[in-house]
């Protein structure tokens, strides 16, 4: 049985046909699944992604009494954190985990602030403070500034980022991966012009 033609005219045109709908195949069978919305459901990305929302310009203070608005940060990636004044070991981690990762930029960490937003009017450990010197320390003035931060069940279980436009993008889990977030943010920045 012959699948070819004797022709060898013929035969070159559906060798031809067949080249094609071999590298056609796969154009065809991608386009077909994104107009159908067919999804593996899994991303390239390890942060959770937020549907952009603006964050709320919200005033607060920093542990001196100055008044501070998130909005000055504007132009800057911000990984922000909420954690009480007694901090434990798991909030220690996530401060630690701040810092690292923007050492870890590189050249970029100067397009990253970190924010840890301390509810109440406890103050932190003056070794704490020391240990993590850079990282803005702010106590929100309005109770329901976290509110705006989607959570599982606390803020206090995530990281967060917001770009520099001010909208919160992703949330990382309590216990990250710190070489994921890096992954991210590097990826972020290198692709954004932003910050």
């Amino acid at each position: 049985m012959r699948i070819l033609p004797e022709d060898p005219v013929k035969r070159g045109r559906v060798q031809l046909l067949l080249i094609v709908a071999v590298f056609a195949l796969p154009l065809v069978g991608s386009g077909l699944a994104f107009f159908l919305g067919w999804s593996t459901g899994k991303t390239s990305n390890y942060g959770d992604l937020i549907e952009p929302r603006a964050v709320p310009s919200a005033v607060l203070t920093a542990l001196d009494g100055r008044v501070v608005r998130l909005g000055e940060l504007r132009g800057k990636w911000i990984l922000l954190q909420f954690d009480a004044a007694a901090c434990d070991a798991g909030c220690e981690r996530k401060l630690y985990i701040l810092r690292q990762v923007r050492k870890a930029l590189g050249r970029d960490q100067t397009r990253v602030e970190r924010v840890w937003i301390v509810p109440g009017t406890a103050t932190p450990a003056p070794r704490l403070l020391a240990a993590i010197e850079g990282t803005r320390v702010l106590r929100p003035v309005s109770p329901g500034f976290a509110t705006a931060f989607p959570a599982m069940q606390s803020v206090r279980e995530h990281i967060y980022l917001i770009d520099p436009r001010g909208n919160l993008i992703l949330r990382f889990p309590r216990d990250p991966d710190p070489s994921k977030v890096i992954k991210d943010l590097r990826r972020l920045l290198t692709y954004s012009a932003m910050g």
